[in-house]
């Protein structure tokens, strides 16, 4: 089921492409430990984050619609790609996350941005699509922002050993002429502006949405279940600097607890979505 946020006059609807159980948290969360976990195991699984001891990871975009333009943020995993290491990625062939722009009422030809959180491989993969054998871009008018740092980042490790998303789904927007390299503070507009929150990746970004005391943080990968509101400083497994991931989740969460503030997850179980409270010397995530 989809999820709408209304912020003034921006709306910021979820386009689902998967939603399951799919990770043993003790292999998801290194330095979690059963105890930790079996204290929690309760709201977890009352809030749909653990059903049959796994953690449940949506993958989603989030289509922010502003009077002025019409933003991506974040592409998934996609259609038609090569993803042997991971069996249940790997090819795959499922109308649903197309579906939902039609549910939405827009087309990917009316996307104005594609905005990159960062460039892992379940955040840019419908970045193309596959026509006639080769991966041209999905949303044909849009510009794709990456951080130049991200993608130099991950153009350099490509290039000692290849990344097939970024093969299949970065490169062939740049060379289509379609990225916008920007820096993590990058400000579109007076309304829309990035926020910079590395740990996961070396410069990922969050999208700040709309104005003070009306406005959405649409997250990306700085937090990937709500357990990591309770314990900000429990990294998962393929952080790129953990004490840095830990620092921005308590600082973003910090900022905003208490306050007005909505939050758009990009892994949390429907609905995505809610604001931040205190929980003792961490937060939690209050539905709304």
């Amino acid at each position: 089921m989809s999820t709408t946020v209304r912020v003034g006059d921006i709306s910021i609807t979820s386009i689902i492409e998967d939603q399951q159980p799919l990770f043993d948290p003790l292999d998801f969360f290194p330095g979690l430990t059963a105890e930790r976990l079996e204290e929690n195991r309760g709201w977890m699984e009352a809030e749909g984050a653990l059903v049959d001891g796994k953690l449940v990871l949506a993958m989603q975009s989030w289509l922010i619609r502003t009077p002025a333009h019409n933003i991506l943020v974040d592409t998934c995993v996609g259609n038609h790609k090569s993803r042997p290491a991971r069996p249940m990625w790997n090819l795959l062939e499922s109308p649903r996350y197309m579906a939902g722009f039609k549910a939405a009422g827009v087309t990917p030809d009316e996307i104005d941005y594609v905005m990159c959180t960062h460039l892992h491989v379940d955040h840019v993969g419908w970045n193309t699509r596959l026509e006639n054998g080769r991966w041209v871009p999905t949303f044909s008018k849009a510009s794709y922002v990456f951080s130049q740092k991200e993608h130099d980042h991950w153009a350099a490790e490509h290039a000692k050993e290849p990344i097939p998303h970024f093969g299949d789904s970065v490169l062939p927007i740049v060379e289509a002429r379609r990225a916008q390299m920007v820096s993590s503070d990058f400000v579109l507009d007076d309304q829309i502006s990035l926020l910079p929150t590395p740990g996961h990746t070396p410069d990922h970004f969050a999208v700040r949405v709309g104005k003070p005391g009306q406005d959405a943080i649409v997250t990306g990968d700085f937090i990937h279940s709500p357990l990591q509101a309770r314990y900000p400083e429990q990294g998962m497994r393929v952080d790129y600097d953990v004490a840095q991931g830990g620092r921005t989740r308590r600082a973003v969460f910090e900022a905003c607890c208490d306050t007005a503030t909505r939050f758009c997850f990009a892994h949390l179980p429907t609905p995505s979505t809610g604001r931040i409270k205190r929980w003792g010397d961490g937060f939690k995530v209050e539905a709304v």
